[in-house]
């Protein structure tokens, strides 16, 4: 169920040449042939703190953090890329930017990425509520946000893409209410006997449930059409004993998993233009994020993450994994208590909560995953001063990939 996108959900899509779809990692570039694809995700932490630091800091080639950031992203060369905490910038400034001066521009030797179509759109964060959602007594400021930021737009996300984007098939759901979420986790005040009371019910009809965005951002791949679902869950910290981080993280990640599922599971489920229900029985799609939940570490909902792993629509086999997590799991403090795998951490996090997967690219269960990979080098590969330790030259966070095997349709 396929709306066309609101104005109020800005859309920016950069036609160019195709070029950067016939690249030498398709080896089997044929029409009629079956073809890999790299979808990939990146928490670069590229938000600023103030509005306009992002566009001032890449309207030159040289800030060395979105250089670094840049020479990541080419040396993993992604078909398809989700960008995390990219402040959005009214009218695509930032992204073209970003494109222009680092990502079209060889890093250190690496060949340059063409990417000639990109996605943004407003997201939640820093947009005043009007409410007070702490309980803090005040109204005002990054807590009582939408979704916590100190500007409208920061910690935003944008896709790029070396295919072309549907773009009036794009599908937003950044007004989408928490409370109309059947069965939401809604967070509760400890000091009263009510139930699920921590917001009023005034608040409630105003609460939104995504902390930036979930977007349905469809790629067109020859013939094929794969949903990039993306996103960035709140962390599940930042709060107090009534977890409102930690319900809303785990509800944010429940939305695809009912979404993907599709039929009554997501009846309720509504866009920005009005348009109800999930996901087309057979779509193919990808999601994409940072999901800020780890399966058995860290401060998350206990099964949130798992809310995905486990359904039976997506493909959660062949977990990406690096070297370089390993390493840094055993030489660094507070992940020595740890129970997932430490190949499969994504985030370079210090103690409290340490290394935790926090990033992923789940694809459809009838997508076969060739080969994935998170981008965390160890030590002694020269390619680990991008991403070093605190204070990271690029981000805390690593890039994720997973190379896709899509058949070709007639």
């Amino acid at each position: 169920m396929i709306a066309a996108i609101t104005l109020a959900a800005l859309a920016l899509v950069v036609p160019g040449s195709t070029a950067g779809a016939t690249t030498e990692r398709f080896h089997r570039p044929d029409r009629g042939v079956d073809r890999d694809v790299r979808f990939a995700t990146f928490n670069a932490s590229l938000n600023r703190n103030n509005e306009g630091d992002l566009v001032r800091d890449l309207s030159t080639p040289d800030n060395q953090q979105a250089r670094n950031v840049a020479e990541i992203i080419q040396r993993s060369h992604p078909d398809v890329l989700l960008v995390n905490e990219f402040d959005y910038v009214e009218g695509g400034q930032a992204a073209e930017l970003f494109r222009d001066n680092y990502l079209e521009v060889p890093q250190n030797g690496a060949p340059p990425a063409d990417y000639p179509y990109y996605y943004v759109a407003p997201v939640n964060t820093g947009v005043p509520s009007g409410h007070d959602l702490d309980n803090n007594g005040t109204v005002g400021g990054p807590n009582d946000a939408f979704g916590f930021g100190f500007f409208p737009g920061q910690y935003g996300m944008v896709v790029y893409s070396k295919f072309p984007i549907a773009t009036q098939r794009v599908r937003t759901f950044q007004h989408f209410l928490w409370k109309d979420m059947p069965g939401a986790m809604l967070p509760d005040d400890p000091a009263t006997p009510t139930p699920q009371d921590w917001y009023s019910e005034e608040e409630l009809d105003d609460v939104r449930l995504s902390s930036k965005s979930h977007w349905d951002v469809p790629i067109r791949i020859g013939r094929e059409t794969v949903h990039f679902l993306v996103d960035h869950p709140t962390p599940p910290v930042f709060d107090g004993p009534e977890d409102r981080n930690g319900t809303r993280n785990y509800d944010e990640i429940r939305f695809w998993a009912d979404y993907v599922t599709g039929g009554a599971r997501s009846s309720y489920i509504y866009d920005d233009a009005g348009e109800t229900g999930g996901l087309a029985r057979g779509a193919s799609f990808v999601i994409a994020g940072d999901h800020n939940s780890d399966p058995l570490d860290g401060d998350s909902v206990p099964g949130a993450i798992q809310q995905l792993l486990d359904n039976p629509r997506v493909n959660s086999a062949n977990p990406p994994a690096s070297d370089g997590a390993v390493e840094a799991a055993e030489t660094q403090p507070g992940n020595e208590s740890h129970l997932s795998p430490p190949q499969f951490d994504t985030a370079d996090f210090s103690e409290p909560p340490g290394n935790l997967r926090a990033d992923y690219v789940l694809p459809d269960r009838d997508r076969t995953i060739l080969d994935s990979a998170v981008f965390w080098p160890v030590s002694s590969d020269p390619l680990s001063r991008l991403t070093g330790t605190y204070p990271n030259p690029s981000s805390d966070h690593r890039l994720v990939w997973a190379d896709l095997l899509l058949p070709h349709r007639s």
